[in-house]
């Protein structure tokens, strides 16, 4: 039934109802009538904060025009989606749109950075940069996965300064099922002093080591040269350690040389690990603060003030030199509070610009004049379906061992191990976690994933089993306040007159196979399938 619609669809209904519908609904990615659409706002441009001075002087610099802002919907949405990686629901949307106070925005960021989502979705992202892995090639194991994934997400929750975070990944001994930390060391694709090194600096620094000088890279290396390893009589325990070299007086003092290319050595007592730590940290450091913020603008403006955000290098200049200066004061200065600094990001009218840019000129996106259209994580994807429908997924590990029960209502944001995941995931590009690199997340639109989304017996089995579609069957509401509550559902927002009066047009036939037909072309819509 649902591949002969389809087939039905393209090929005997180009002109009908619905086809417009869904061309409607994709219609953001190139208006032209950006103010009297649903995507835009028609506020004002004057800068709002420093970000905001910085960003338009250099627009203005380089004679691109920046977008309008966003609208409230798309705002919303956005800031749902950015923040806690979850869809707002049809209720959340409706009261936002309803809500006439001119602080709303801000008060709306305040509240999806204490939600429980936050600690979920952005323990997810830090899985992925940590490696969070229970099998092969990472192998963890699931019990130790699943303990420093508890970690981390404790860590996010509880709004860890960042620079404590990272000094107890880099510092902990003990047991990799006790002191969860500890996994980082484990984690890692090499366990020799250059490797540890160059995960390290491409976790941390935003450096992709291997490009170093051989000298370099070495010296470094140095700093790790003495963690050691070490098996217990529990079944894939280990413990991470401190291992002193020999007696011998030249090993007592092992020589090293910091990336900035300063030379030491450590007393024989000391763990070179904190020696590192306590150099990174330092407020002066000219990686750590640079790193992590260029890292994090990537994550809400779709590319770093240097791009890629992990290949920080002296001939890989930021876009914006006096930007990125910025946010590396702002961020220090907070005492690497994440949660302020998302804040300062969130707040300005940089991010809320809208996704429709003003030029076809390439720099556009390079120097942040419009927000960028990115496809929905693999893991955010599925749960808005699920969401939406009311419905499920199901998820297993591919070599199923003790603590790996997941229960049928999981959020897949919310899964402690990358080795636990479904059809759906591997389909839609969610990263294998075995290199810590940004760009193994692919989320680029591929042919297999529009076929799913049209045609799979899956995705079918979630719309006929919404709850819009047994309301629609047993309800005697009117029709117009179905597709307002899909429309909510799906796309944050309220439909525009146009495709009110399309989706109608539909619905002289069984509400039930209007409801089934709408969400279907709206799940299928660009405008739901894309940040923007």
């Amino acid at each position: 039934m649902f591949a002969h619609r389809v087939k039905s669809f393209v090929w005997q209904m180009k002109e009908s109802s619905i086809w417009l519908l869904v061309l409607a609904s994709v219609a953001f990615c190139s208006t032209s009538n950006a103010i009297q659409s649903p995507f835009e706002s028609s506020a004002g441009l004057e800068p709002k904060t420093k970000i905001d001075e910085l960003v338009f002087a250099n627009l203005e610099k380089l004679q691109l025009e920046p977008s309008n802002l966003c609208s409230d919907a798309v705002f919303l949405r956005r800031a749902f989606l950015d923040v806690i990686g979850t869809l707002p629901t049809s209720q959340e949307a409706n009261a936002f749109l309803r809500n006439r106070n001119p602080q709303k925005r801000s008060l709306l960021i305040d509240q999806l950075l204490e939600r429980e989502e936050f600690a979920d979705f952005w323990t997810m992202k830090w899985s992925d940069l940590l490696r969070v892995k229970a099998e092969f090639p990472i192998n963890l194991w699931p019990n130790a996965a699943q303990a420093y994934h508890r970690w981390i997400r404790t860590s996010i929750k509880e709004n860890k300064p960042y620079d404590k975070f990272v000094r107890e990944l880099l510092t902990s001994s003990g047991s990799n099922f006790r002191t969860p930390q500890v996994n980082f060391y484990r984690a890692l694709p090499s366990r020799d002093a250059q490797g540890i090194a160059q995960a390290v600096a491409l976790t941390f620094m935003g450096a992709r080591a291997e490009k170093w000088p051989r000298e370099q890279l070495a010296g470094m290396g140095e700093l790790f040269s003495q963690v050691g390893y070490k098996s217990t009589a529990e079944w894939k325990e280990e413990i991470i350690f401190f291992e002193p070299r020999g007696t011998n007086s030249s090993e007592l003092s092992p020589k090293f040389t910091f990336p900035n290319g300063v030379a030491g050595s450590v007393p024989a007592e000391r763990d070179p690990r904190e020696v590192f730590a306590d150099w990174l940290i330092n407020k002066n450091n000219p990686w750590f603060a640079r790193s992590f913020v260029n890292r994090a603008w990537s994550w809400f403006l779709g590319r770093g003030i240097v791009h890629e955000p992990d290949d920080l290098r002296a001939d890989n200049p930021p876009s914006n030199p006096a930007l990125l200066a910025l946010l590396e004061t702002e961020f220090v200065a907070s005492h690497y509070d994440i949660k302020q600094f998302f804040r300062l990001i969130l707040n300005s009218k940089t991010y809320q610009l809208s996704s429709i840019p003003k030029s076809d000129d390439t720099r556009s996106e390079i120097h942040f004049a419009h927000y960028p259209l990115r496809r929905l994580d693999a893991e955010v994807l599925i749960d808005a379906l699920n969401q939406i429908t009311g419905t499920t997924e199901k998820y297993s590990s591919s070599i199923p061992e003790p603590f790996t029960f997941i229960p049928e209502d999981q959020r897949s944001i919310s899964l402690p191990d990358g080795s636990i995941s479904s059809s759906f995931l591997e389909l839609f590009g969610r990263p294998s976690r075995d290199t810590g690199l940004e760009s193994e997340r692919d989320n680029q639109i591929t042919a297999g994933q529009r076929l799913h989304l049209l045609n799979s017996t899956h995705i079918q089995q979630k719309i006929e089993q919404s709850g819009f579609v047994r309301n629609a069957t047993q309800s005697k509401g009117k029709a117009r306040e179905m597709i307002n509550e899909v429309y909510l559902a799906v796309l944050s927002r309220y439909p525009t007159e146009q495709e009110l009066n399309i989706a109608l047009d539909q619905s002289g036939k069984q509400k039930r196979e209007t409801a089934v037909d709408l969400i279907w072309a709206l799940v299928n819509s660009a405008e739901f399938l894309y940040r923007h």
